[in-house]
C-alpha cells in the first residue's frame, strides 16, 4: 500500500413587518438548530477542547470482538518497518515510543485515532482535545484528536509526542536535537520510499524497534465524518472505518508488545496479536 505522508514545513509556519417576521423565524430556527448540534454533535468550534466522554469511550475501547473480526487487511493497512540494530530507545526504565505529527496534517489525523485505540490498551490518555486537520490541504478538516496538551501513563511504556504545527502552520512544539536525530535516522530511505519523503509526518518511532513513517492507512476513510460518527463507527466491523482504523489498532499493538516482553498477557498473548508478531 503507498505510504501516505506529510513533509514537515521547514519555513515559518497567514421591505414590512412580514419581512421582519420572517427573518424572526428563520432567526429562531437557526438558532435553535445550532443550540441542539452542539448539544450532540461536536464542530469545528470545539477545535482545541475535551473530547467528549462518549467519543473517548469508543475511541479508546473498540471491541475486542471487532478487531479480531477486522484483522489486518493488507490492502488497506500497512505493518510498522522493521529497524535493525537500533540502539533501544527508553525513557524512565521503560521503552519509549516517540510520535512526531502536526496538527494540519490530514495522514497524521487518521493515524492518531489508530494510536489512541491501540495505546489505550497499555495504559491512558488524558488531556486529549478535539482537532481538525488544515482546510486548505489534501482530506481537508479530517476529524480526530490533538496530542498537544495530552499525556498518557502506563505501567508497560513510555510515550512522547510532538506536534510540531498547529493546524494552519503556526509553530507549536520543538523537538529535540535527540529527536531530530531519531528522524534523521529513521524517517530517510530505506524507511521511505525515497529522499524527496524524508522527514514525512507523521513519524512513530517504537523504542528503535520498529517505526512508522506515514499514515498506516488512507484518510479517504475518514472523509465527511466527524467524531462522533467515527467512534460510533468503531463497533461495526463491516465498515470501512473500522477495518482501517480496526487493523492499524492491531499492527500498532502487536509492535507494542513485542517491546513490553507480551505485557499484559490479556492483549498481547491472544492469537492474532501472536500471529501479527512473527509478520512483522
Amino acid at each position: 500500500m503507498p505510504t501516505n505522508t506529510t513533509k514537515r514545513s521547514r519555513g515559518p509556519l497567514a421591505v414590512g413587518l412580514v419581512v421582519v417576521v420572517i427573518i424572526a423565524i428563520v432567526v429562531t430556527f437557526l438558532v435553535t438548530r445550532k443550540s441542539n448540534q452542539s448539544a450532540s454533535t461536536p464542530t469545528s468550534a470545539a477545535l482545541g477542547s475535551a473530547v467528549p466522554k462518549n467519543v473517548l469511550a469508543r475511541a479508546t475501547n473498540i471491541p475486542e470482538s471487532v478487531l479480531k473480526t477486522v484483522g489486518v487487511d493488507p490492502a488497506l493497512v500497512a505493518a510498522p518497518q522493521v529497524i535493525k540494530g537500533g540502539k533501544p530507545l527508553t525513557l524512565n526504565g521503560k521503552p519509549e515510543l516517540l510520535y512526531v505529527g502536526a496538527e494540519f496534517c490530514p495522514y497524521c489525523a487518521a493515524e492518531r485515532w489508530a494510536l489512541v485505540g491501540a495505546l489505550s490498551k497499555f495504559g491512558s490518555f488524558n488531556g486529549l482535545e478535539l482537532m481538525e486537520s488544515s482546510s486548505t490541504d489534501v482530506y481537508p478538516n479530517t476529524n480526530t484528536f490533538s496530542f498537544l496538551h495530552a499525556s498518557y501513563s502506563s505501567p508497560y511504556l513510555s510515550l512522547v509526542t510532538r506536534e510540531i504545527e498547529t493546524r494552519t502552520h503556526a509553530p507549536l512544539q520543538t523537538l529535540t536535537t535527540k529527536e531530530n536525530d531519531l528522524l534523521n535516522l529513521y524517517d530517510v530511505p530505506p524507511y521511505v520510499p525515497n529522499t524527496q519523503d524524508s522527514g514525512s509526518i507523521p513519524f512513530v518511532d517504537f523504542a528503535n524497534k520498529f517505526v512508522i513513517d506515514g499514515a498506516s492507512y488512507s484518510p479517504q476513510v475518514l472523509a465527511g465524518l466527524n467524531w462522533q460518527t467515527i467512534a460510533a463507527t468503531l463497533s461495526d466491523p463491516t465498515s470501512p472505518v473500522a477495518k482501517s482504523i480496526g487493523g492499524t489498532v492491531n499492527e500498532i499493538t502487536a509492535a507494542v508488545c513485542v517491546l513490553t516482553h507480551n505485557k499484559p498477557g490479556s492483549v498481547c498473548k491472544t492469537s492474532l496479536i501472536q500471529g501479527l508478531q512473527k509478520k512483522l
